[in-house]
């Protein structure tokens, strides 16, 4: 949207907005004399006490003053949520899971967003090629914190190859500035065989670690589909490979760098202690999500009587971790863990999340019929329980027979539906 103003799609009834007499389809075009680019300015200009609103009602423009409690929502809602377009990705990366969906792939899976505002509101990791160095100072000057980075290498040449994008590269002079800034950031690396792997991993994760203001760092495996002909070739991770990264990132400080657990999967190396993971700051990247679903499973166990029949589905590199967790439980003897081979992206994705319906359905058609429960995780399940084949949930349990369950990705909640 064009900063003439933003168009006030709802006022929330009795808060400091209402009172002041702004309603739905005025426009608000400055705050404290500030044109307003963003939600992000929004909510900067208006966490004060004392606020004077520009506002056009009826073709008029008003001035508007108001007073309220520091940091109380002025109660505005607009036609956009983030107040402008969202921001989608200019990069060509060399290792894009988007590139690599099937061509029978549902469309929400093809758009590349790489949106800062929504790194700070949601933790969606950001490269930040596509802001502008005017746009970089306004998040130094709204204090933006934190962001999630994508900086995948410390060489700005490597970096660019592995974006398939030069402009604005100087990712690290940027670093540098939020550092200084005081701006607090977490960091991700895309780990590709043959190219930000070895020593370059060790560069990179070594002058991270000269910045205060980084959080955490996650390095991450590549996730290569079996759809990449066209695409740039990369080398899968093998034993030997994952293990030479683990031992690079393993040689960093504690506390702040971490390797996905998928990683020590393909490894065969021991997860670390739960301690080593500290609040668990990169769990959205698959780091600690093992080691806290066993934490969470182990703590509720407990004598029961219950001795259920289910089969547990989830994808191939979870399936060895989860067999031996519920074998702990004698009472469980009837319990059997699924684990689904992905067909529908085929390659090397092996990971729960990203199972399908027809997946399940191909997996589960050499058992009929079932006995006892089918469970499986709601990480599957986007959109209101459809799989990300396009399958719904209603449609997987008409093929297979039987009413399955879904359950939180979490070890208590799997607990208590066995038990339950």
């Amino acid at each position: 949207m064009a900063l003439s103003g933003h168009i006030i799609a709802a006022v929330e009834v009795n808060s400091p907005a209402a009172r002041a007499g702004i309603s739905a389809g005025d426009t608000l075009l400055a705050v404290n004399g500030e044109a307003v680019v963003d939600l992000i300015d929004y909510l900067a200009l208006t966490a004060v006490r004392r606020i004077e609103l520009r506002v056009q009602s009826g073709g008029q423009e008003s001035a508007v003053t108001l007073s309220k409690r520091e940091g109380e929502p002025l109660g505005l809602s607009f036609e956009q949520a983030l107040m402008s377009a969202r921001r989608l990705c200019a990069n060509k990366c060399v290792f894009c899971f988007v590139d690599q969906n099937p061509d029978n792939a549902r469309e929400t899976l093809r758009v590349k967003d790489d949106d800062w505002r929504e790194s700070l509101m949601m933790g969606n990791y950001v490269t930040l090629t596509n802001v502008s160095n005017a746009e970089f100072a306004r998040i130094l000057k709204r204090r933006v914190q934190p962001l999630f980075l994508s900086v995948h290498a410390y060489d700005a040449d490597l970096r660019a190859r592995l974006l398939g994008n030069a402009r604005n590269n100087a990712l690290w002079q940027r670093l540098l500035a939020l550092n200084e800034a005081g701006l607090r950031f977490h960091a991700q690396i895309v780990l590709c065989p043959g190219l930000n792997d070895g020593e370059a991993l060790t560069k990179t994760l070594s002058e991270l670690d000269k910045l205060p203001a980084l959080q955490s760092a996650a390095v991450v495996p590549v996730g290569l589909t079996a759809h990449r002909k066209g695409l740039y070739e990369l080398t899968p991770f093998d034993e030997t490979s994952a293990r030479d990264a683990l031992r690079r990132v393993e040689a960093m400080p504690k506390g702040r760098f971490f390797a996905a657990d998928e990683l020590y999967l393909l490894a065969n190396e021991p997860l670390p202690e739960y301690a080593a993971y500290g609040d668990f700051p990169q769990i959205e990247n698959g780091v600690g999500m093992l080691r806290l679903f066993e934490d969470e499973f182990v703590s509720s166990i407990e004598a029961t009587g219950a001795k259920p029949r289910a089969a547990i589905i989830t994808g191939v590199a979870a399936a060895p971790f989860l067999s031996e967790l519920v074998g702990r439980v004698p009472a469980f003897e009837g319990v059997n863990v699924v684990p689904v081979k992905n067909s529908f992206f085929g390659g090397h994705v092996n990971v729960a999340g990203l199972v399908t319906g027809s997946d399940i359905a191909a997996a589960f058609k050499e058992r009929m019929p079932l006995d006892g429960r089918v469970l499986l995780p709601d990480s599957m399940l986007k959109d209101g329980g459809i799989f990300l084949d396009d399958m719904p949930l209603t449609a997987l349990r008409e093929t297979l027979g039987v009413n399955i369950e879904t359950v939180p990705v979490r070890g208590d909640a799997l607990w208590e539906t066995l038990i339950c």
